[in-house]
């Protein structure tokens, strides 16, 4: 653990387990937060129907997020090294500037669900991404 943890993986590690947590929220909370988390209808649905489905999708949502929260941790100094740190920190900060980035066309199309959608998770994505990177980029050596 470092002697002066990295506020960018902090931040992306809070940011990360606060998408994980909404995410548990629309598990908890049903369709309602489904809809006005941009899930879609179809969520939305199985959801309301008992369907187990959202359930399923959401969980390995949460624990993947969980899981790349902790990786942050740990690029921070924050908890122990974890397994290819290194390798995951740059797999976890490519997925999520990939998705910000993909998510700009995908408001042009018909997918089914709004482009605010696209655009608000794409801006979220972005920053998390970018706070991975800045924080990685800072902490590259020591891993």
């Amino acid at each position: 653990m470092s002697a002066t943890p990295n506020p960018f993986l902090i931040a992306a590690a809070a940011a990360t387990a606060l998408a994980g947590l909404l995410h548990a929220g629309c598990i908890v909370f049903g369709a309602p937060w489904y809809r006005f988390f941009g899930a879609g209808e179809r969520m939305a649905e199985l959801a309301a129907s008992g369907s187990l489905y959202p359930t399923l999708v959401s969980s390995a949502i949460v624990v993947v997020l969980a899981l790349w929260s902790a990786y942050a941790l740990s690029g921070a100094g924050v908890i122990a090294h974890l397994p290819l740190l290194r390798l995951g920190l740059c797999v976890i900060t490519a997925v999520f500037l990939l998705r910000g980035l993909a998510g700009i066309p995908l408001a042009f199309l018909q997918t089914g669900r709004p482009p605010t959608f696209w655009w608000w998770s794409s801006a979220i994505c972005l920053a998390i991404g970018l706070l991975h990177l800045l924080g990685l980029r800072q902490v590259w050596t020591q891993l």
